[in-house]
């Protein structure tokens, strides 16, 4: 077995272990040089975009023009949120829950207006009338659609969150939200401000 290909496992490993752990990538896009290839050891960007151990490490440059009370891009084809610090000490990648359809994405930038802890969870009126058997409100609790903590977004009704099943990770489960592991949105809201700029892409 080639050493190049030893070391392709060896990256695939220690990428699934993180994901299996469910803990933030700390990593900083100008160090990130691994390449992580599909099943027939093809490096597409197709692939790469698709599987949720593929996440990358990506600068900021590229989505945001300044780091003004940090910044969060969250990336709909990886389905992966990140997160710079205004002051470039933390950098996060988590994987996130995406909308389900085309239909329920909306992309482009906004900013968190609002930081929520234990979140109430009310249905939209469209959720409501695609499911009346929705209930009208779900209180604090494990069952609760936005789990521990919410970041309203400045779009009406999109907010980044946790999440009530954990399966709902990494995968179009949303009506439009990002949702992520618990413990990684409460590490998230600690450090979001009101004011945090957001890319949707």
């Amino acid at each position: 077995m080639s050493d190049q290909c030893i070391a392709r496992r060896r990256l695939l490993a220690l990428g699934g272990a993180a994901l299996a752990s469910s803990v933030a990538f700390p990593l900083r896009a100008q160090n990130f040089t691994g390449v992580i290839e599909g099943e027939a050891g093809i490096s597409t960007r197709a692939q790469t975009r698709r599987n949720i151990q593929s996440f990358r490490a990506i600068r900021w440059q590229d989505h945001f023009d300044n780091l003004r009370n940090g910044a969060i891009l969250c990336d709909t084809a990886s389905r992966a949120l990140h997160f710079w610090s205004e002051d470039q000490a933390t950098y996060l990648l988590y994987p996130c829950s995406v909308p389900m359809t085309e239909e329920f994405t909306r992309r482009g930038r906004t900013q968190v207006v609002l930081k929520r802890p234990a979140p109430t969870w009310i249905p939209t009126p469209n959720m409501r009338r695609r499911d009346p058997s929705l209930p009208e409100i779900v209180h604090p609790g494990p069952d609760n659609p936005l789990g521990t903590r919410a970041l309203n977004l400045g779009w009406q009704y999109y907010r980044i969150h946790g999440i009530d099943n954990p399966a709902k990770i990494g995968r179009k489960a949303s009506n439009g939200c990002f949702g992520l592991f618990n413990h990684n949105v409460e590490v998230l809201y600690d450090l979001v401000v009101v004011g945090t700029q957001v890319v949707v892409i």
